[in-house]
């Protein structure tokens, strides 16, 4: 009797990243489960790749966050969820960042993460006292003693948010520690992201 598939959920799954991480999951023996808002196509795509599953995943819905894991409910198991959904980089010095574009960067990186992790605590990693969760931060956020030097300018709501991101992860490990909490800083990234940047700032950046 052959076992129960493990599944690993990757919020936007069918971006850049999240599909890499998709793929490096299946390469693991994981079942993916392919998050997604708007790009059924593409994460359908990465599911066939990869022999996963998609999911309809609103980070800044909660009815839709708690429709999402009411269907994970079923599964025998499901060994924990990478964060690695954010929405378009607007690229805007600090005195002009909109409401509108801080309040979308929020929505998807720090309110929908804090609701969808809790969820999943309750309803499907609490019951095993078992389950990761990795959160896609950025090394654009900086460094240094105090957390904040080094941030890099002109990515203010992109940047802050993850910042929140952060936050919500620290908060998750400390109330839960049992769960597996872990965040990756990947740098500068092949993905549609990149677009927002001036092409001869990237190459500096890539070098």
């Amino acid at each position: 009797m052959s076992p129960d598939p493990i599944h690993f959920l990757v919020s936007g799954g069918s971006g850049g990243i999240g599909a890499a991480v998709c793929d490096q999951l299946a390469a693991r023996g994981y079942v993916p489960i392919v998050g997604y808002h708007r790009s059924a196509d593409a994460a359908g795509t990465v599911a066939d790749r990869t022999g996963g599953l998609t999911l309809s995943l609103d980070l800044t819905d909660e009815a839709a966050i708690l429709r999402a894991v009411e269907s994970l409910e079923a599964l025998p198991r499901l060994a924990g969820v990478v964060l690695a959904g954010s929405p378009p980089l607007v690229l805007t010095p600090f005195g002009k960042i909109t409401a509108e574009d801080l309040q979308a960067q929020w929505q998807v990186n720090v309110m929908g993460p804090q609701r969808l992790i809790a969820e999943l605590v309750r309803r499907c990693f609490r019951k095993h006292k078992q389950g990761a969760v990795v959160g896609v931060l950025t090394q654009a956020m900086g460094a240094g003693e105090n957390g904040i030097e080094g941030a890099s300018s002109g990515m203010g709501a992109y940047v802050i948010a993850k910042h929140g991101l952060a936050g919500v992860l620290a908060m998750a490990a400390a109330d839960y520690p049992w769960l597996r909490v872990r965040a990756v800083k990947p740098g500068y990234t092949e993905t549609r992201m990149l677009e927002a940047f001036d092409e001869r700032f990237l190459a500096m950046q890539l070098e």
